[in-house]
């Protein structure tokens, strides 16, 4: 009789000691394991900033790991690319870039498409407290509409719209002619001043001002009576009767 008991004993505890461990496993699953990066009800994922690469590129803690996230639909001009070098408005964005990313709650959203690209990295539109970041770049002429490969096109149309106001309204990269292309920013007719490593054409050195004002009104706040025709200010384009001298009083 004693031994039965002993037993019966014996499968209780073993029992006991399995609720423990499960309970114990569940725990340690609970409240050590890497919290997976999981949407809120309007599809944002909240995330942690690392760094601000430039103007369209940022470092972020993605599932555990540090990860480059580059943004879906536009594109910044380069702070220092190693074909192109530095570009105009390229510091000005990363720096825009930056204030925006210290400025409150950093989430991402993906589209429907791929999630990475070829070198990569993360592709998704970026939120700082709900607000679009891409937007908020494109909307102060310092990103283009660009990289436009279907299903992630979920906000082209007004991506679109705001470039097209910013274009409007002549601001930012807009204010250079023919500066932003559909195949990038030509860095060989505005190449920045003191940039080794962005040239303009030999073909028209005289042509290419090193010093850029969006239109003669600005440009005379600075030179009141005009620049001659080889002045590091002098552009073709503010020259209209072609006598060598840009934005001369009439």
């Amino acid at each position: 009789m004693a031994q039965r008991k002993s037993k019966k004993s014996k499968g209780k505890g073993s029992l006991s000691a399995l609720i423990v461990a499960v309970l114990l496993a569940g725990a340690y699953y609970f409240f050590f394991q890497e919290e997976e990066a999981t949407p809120t009800r309007d599809g944002l994922i909240p995330v942690e900033l690392v760094k601000t690469i430039d103007g369209d590129t940022i470092k972020i803690m993605y599932e555990g790991k540090e990860t480059n996230v580059r943004y879906l639909l536009i594109d910044t001009p380069e702070t220092n690319h190693p074909r192109l070098g530095k570009q105009p408005f390229g510091e000005e964005a990363k720096r825009r870039n930056q204030e925006l990313m210290n400025s409150g709650k950093l989430e991402i959203e993906f589209d429907i498409g791929q999630k990475y690209d070829k070198y990569g990295r993360l592709l998704a539109y970026i939120y700082i407290d709900g607000e679009s970041v891409q937007e908020k770049l494109l909307e102060e002429g310092l990103a283009r509409v660009a990289y436009v490969y279907p299903p992630n096109t979920r906000h082209l149309d007004e991506y679109e719209k705001v470039q097209n106001e910013a274009k409007k309204k002549g601001i930012g990269i807009w204010t250079l002619e023919d500066y932003a292309t559909d195949r990038g920013f030509d860095s060989d007719t505005y190449p920045v001043k003191g940039d080794s490593s962005s040239k303009p054409d030999s073909k028209k050195p005289s042509t290419q001002p090193t010093e850029q004002f969006a239109n003669c009104t600005e440009l005379r706040k600075v030179y009141p009576t005009g620049v001659k025709k080889g002045h590091s200010a002098y552009s073709e384009r503010m020259d209209g009767d072609k006598d060598g001298m840009a934005c001369e009083p009439r």
